[in-house]
């Protein structure tokens, strides 16, 4: 999967990945008021509200963007309704060519952790059949437990030939309260980075790993320190937009030729009817269009930093 992302990047000229993370407040009033007069003000109608949303903004960027991200949050907090509505987006993005990464960051031991590889990103046993349940392309795993957390990730991913984003370096304002503790002479996402880097090794694609990374776009300094320790690592960077990361923050994450990682917005696209400078242009009706045009807009700006 890791050789198809990289193709279809470059296809799409957008190293750029749409973040699903829908909640109620960002989605426009016309769609909130037909799932709740079918469903009521229930779970179910908000899952159905979250469902119409998304398939919008798809309709939208499909054919502008290689891969979006559903982050499985958004919908758990709807409970079992809010999972059937990830899992008819994940499907749908499938549909339309889109290369899926589970925002799960899953990180457990053993038998758990297969499973939670097996529900994503696998392949279930029930009597003398087979399901993919979820049948994300990618997963974020967190890494805290060690090898034994990521390696049935991993397994998976061999059998699947699907890939994982590991949690090296994260955008939000805290994570140096652990991430960057150091460990002798060297902070703890530097051990992490090397250690992905010897995983990825293991599990090679044509160009870069089945192993990837996740480093926020708030650090690029730091990207910059982890690009040359993950030489075969696609990085996977959140924070661009909404965090505050820019187009020009992102020249280390990127190989010379211009690949190397794919960056993640989400606000920033899928609540653009919201926001400055497209609220004055497109009503709550038009969102989708909104949507699409802060992705052109963030395409360019990338490719004014990196190319």
């Amino acid at each position: 999967m890791i050789n198809k992302l990289v193709e279809e990047i470059k296809k799409k000229q957008a190293p750029v990945v749409v973040g699903l993370d829908p909640m109620l407040d960002y989605i426009p009033a016309h769609i909130t008021k037909k799932a709740f007069e079918e469903y009521g003000e229930t779970l179910a109608g908000a899952a159905e509200a979250v469902w119409q949303f998304n398939k919008g903004l798809v309709d939208a960027v499909y054919d502008q963007v290689p891969a979006v991200k559903p982050q499985i949050a958004m919908y758990e907090q709807f409970g079992v309704e809010g999972l059937m509505a990830f899992q008819k987006t994940v499907q749908y993005c499938r549909e339309k060519g889109l290369i899926v990464i589970g925002d799960i960051k899953r990180g457990d031991i053993g038998s758990t952790s297969k499973a939670y590889a097996v529900g994503h990103l696998g392949k279930v046993t029930v009597g003398s059949k087979t399901y993919a349940p979820f049948d994300e392309d990618f997963a974020t795993v967190n890494p805290y437990l060690g090898s034994d957390g990521v390696k049935p990730f991993m397994d998976i991913c061999k059998e699947e030939k699907k890939g994982i984003f590991v949690l090296v370096k994260t955008s939000n304002p805290s994570s140096g309260e652990f991430q960057d503790r150091l460990i002798g002479q060297e902070p703890l996402y530097e051990i992490v980075g090397k250690q992905v880097d010897a995983w990825g090794r293991e599990l090679m694609g044509e160009s870069y790993s089945y192993v990837g990374a996740v480093v926020g776009a708030t650090y690029p300094e730091m990207g910059k320190v982890l690009r040359d320790l993950m030489p075969k690592a696609y990085i996977l960077v959140p924070g661009y937009g909404a965090q505050g990361g820019k187009g020009k923050d992102l020249v280390h994450f990127f190989d010379k030729d211009g690949l190397g990682a794919i960056v993640n917005s989400s606000r920033g696209i899928i609540a653009a009817w919201q926001k400055d400078p497209y609220k004055d242009r497109f009503s709550p009706e038009n969102y989708a269009d909104a949507a699409r045009a802060a992705v052109l807009d963030m395409k360019e700006d990338i490719a004014n930093a990196v190319l």
